[in-house]
């Protein structure tokens, strides 16, 4: 999720957490956990390949947030005295506000290393975009009403309030995609394509309208499905990919890096004997966030090159394009 959610989840968490007295302080030191595990976007590996998948890596751990917390909190328990004074509740504060950012990570496409550094392939339950205002407004607001008044004891009921609200949305999101995948599941049924490879992901800014993806042996399938209008079958679009070359070529780090990052929801291009990689997770037709270029070829086979990230021009348009899907009954 966005910088501004995680700080206002991790400083709401904190100022529950942490006794009346203190709980200006917690405010503070919940917004600044809530931002840490994402200063990792600072490094720089030299390679676009590497920065774009060694994100939400080694910082987003539970295997090193864990560990990493409770010898904080030791350091702050013989440092810092208000820790001292309520060591529980510190406690608390500092291992949730740290822990609940990469699992909420983990509830947008993007994915999250929740287990780094065993090797599994990112989690993604997609359930969220990784802006919606729905999900952080109620948070805010808390955490605005309690800086203010921290003391009193309204302070503690509105950030209260604000999680339980964005913990009620989070549920939604969940309920919203089975409905969503139970529609998309039953068209690809009747099309001969059930058990395929199927990605599920909301739209800019809600959990209304949906975008499915689905795999196939000569492309993908993109298709829509809004909650706000009557229940029909999801409509697909066909897109080709050349699937043979992205076989070809995994013996290619940066190619194999990306089918493991991307659950293989990838788009393969050759474009001026180079091969061009397109994240399917992100964006839509035909406009997509990040498309890396990732070898050229060689005689016969394909050749490693230094990996570049090609601009993209994913925004306005396509946002006024999702905003018709919402409400287009098809």
């Amino acid at each position: 999720m966005d910088s501004l959610t995680q700080a206002v989840l991790g400083a709401s968490i904190a100022g529950v957490c942490a006794p009346r007295g203190q709980r200006r302080k917690a405010l503070l030191v919940g917004a600044a956990l809530g931002t840490l595990p994402d200063l990792d976007v600072a490094i720089r590996y030299g390679d676009a390949v590497k920065d774009f998948t060694f994100h939400r890596g080694f910082s987003h751990s539970l295997f090193v947030l864990l560990p990493f917390s409770l010898a904080l909190w030791a350091v702050l328990c013989r440092w810092w005295a208000p820790v001292r004074a309520a060591p529980t509740r510190w406690l608390a504060a500092i291992l949730l506000a740290l822990l609940t950012h990469p699992l909420l990570d983990a509830h947008t496409v993007y994915g999250t290393q929740l287990f780094w550094p065993i090797e599994s392939p990112p989690i993604m339950w997609s359930t969220l975009f990784i802006i919606d205002p729905v999900y952080t407004l109620p948070l805010l607001i808390g955490v605005i009403v309690a800086s203010l008044s921290p003391a009193k004891r309204r302070a503690s009921v509105v950030l209260s309030a604000g999680l339980a609200i964005s913990s009620a949305y989070l549920g939604w999101s969940w309920v919203g995609k089975a409905l969503v995948e139970r529609h998309a599941k039953a068209e690809l049924s009747k099309m001969g394509l059930a058990g395929a490879p199927m990605l599920s992901t909301p739209t800019p800014f809600n959990t209304l309208l949906w975008r499915i993806v689905v795999l196939t042996e000569r492309g993908y399938l993109e298709g829509y499905d809004s909650l706000l209008v009557s229940d029909k079958a999801v409509r697909f679009d066909f897109y080709a990919s050349d699937n043979a070359t992205l076989q070809a070529a995994s013996d290619v780090w940066a190619v194999a890096r990306l089918r493991w990052f991307a659950h293989d929801f990838l788009k393969t291009e050759v474009r001026d004997n180079r091969l061009v990689l397109t994240d399917l997770r992100m964006g839509a037709e035909p406009t997509y966030v990040f498309s890396h270029v990732v070898a050229v070829h060689g005689n016969p086979h394909w050749k490693a090159i230094p990996t570049e990230l090609l601009p993209t021009n994913f925004g306005r348009r396509d946002l006024d394009v999702f905003w018709q899907l919402l409400w287009k009954d098809w």
